[in-house]
């Protein structure tokens, strides 16, 4: 079973998806992660790089997901990928089209490794990745929300936090990732909508389980026409 977890920076994909997959002893995968270890590269590189330069960078790149820890040749980068700085970047890489192809050939890549049983969280899971995932899950949350949860974050890390700043920040990548022309953030058209603004993580975690249910009794998670919860 391939689980599809999509949704917008500070939605809980990682967390929940996570938590999915100790649950249920599956795989997981954060997609994200790969690009920002791409954009880090990017970066490391000089940053100024053209398209072109950037896809023949990428493509020479040696990376690995594995028990949540990213590695660009062999380093553990798995802090270094959630800089400001990255994170400032990382849609301008992502959206530029081989650079998706050849992540989401890594991606795909992963998965089958590993039996193609998974949780997989993204942006683009359900509708590119893996169209045919059994399990669909578009989680969302305002803006407002994600911000408050984006900093509290950084605070438990004992990181500063500026909660304008980073409802801005989400408000910019919502809009690149929402309107670029290759795989734009949205729900396929099977997912299921949650919105976690006022929910906890348990709540989130037991309705993704009860979908898995649903989807092992009767071969096709309820809701499978995408309705809107919470």
């Amino acid at each position: 079973m391939i689980i599809a977890i999509d949704g917008p920076g500070g939605s809980g994909k990682t967390t929940v998806s996570r938590t999915v997959a100790e649950r249920l002893e599956l795989a997981h995968l954060d997609t994200g992660a790969f690009y920002r270890a791409a954009t880090l590269a990017v970066l490391r590189a000089g940053g100024d790089l053209d398209n072109e330069a950037i896809v023949t960078l990428v493509a020479g790149l040696d990376l690995d997901f594995d028990e949540g820890v990213m590695r660009l040749g062999g380093e553990d980068i798995s802090g270094a990928i959630r800089s400001d700085d990255v994170t400032a970047h990382v849609s301008r890489v992502s959206a530029i089209r081989y650079v998706r192809t050849l992540m989401v050939d890594h991606q795909r890549a992963w998965v089958l490794e590993r039996g193609n049983h998974a949780v997989v969280e993204g942006r683009d899971i359900g509708t590119v990745v893996f169209p045919d995932a059994e399990v669909k899950l578009f989680l969302t949350a305002s803006a407002e929300e994600r911000a408050r949860r984006r900093a509290r974050d950084l605070q438990d890390r004992g990181m500063t936090a500026d909660k304008n700043q980073i409802l801005s920040q989400i408000r910019s990548r919502d809009k690149a990732d929402s309107t670029r022309p290759i795989a734009p953030l949205r729900p396929a058209e099977d997912a299921v909508i949650l919105d976690s603004t006022s929910l906890d993580l348990d709540a989130v975690v037991e309705h993704v389980l009860e979908l898995v249910r649903s989807c092992d009794s009767s071969g096709s998670p309820d809701g499978s026409t995408g309705p809107t919860v919470g």
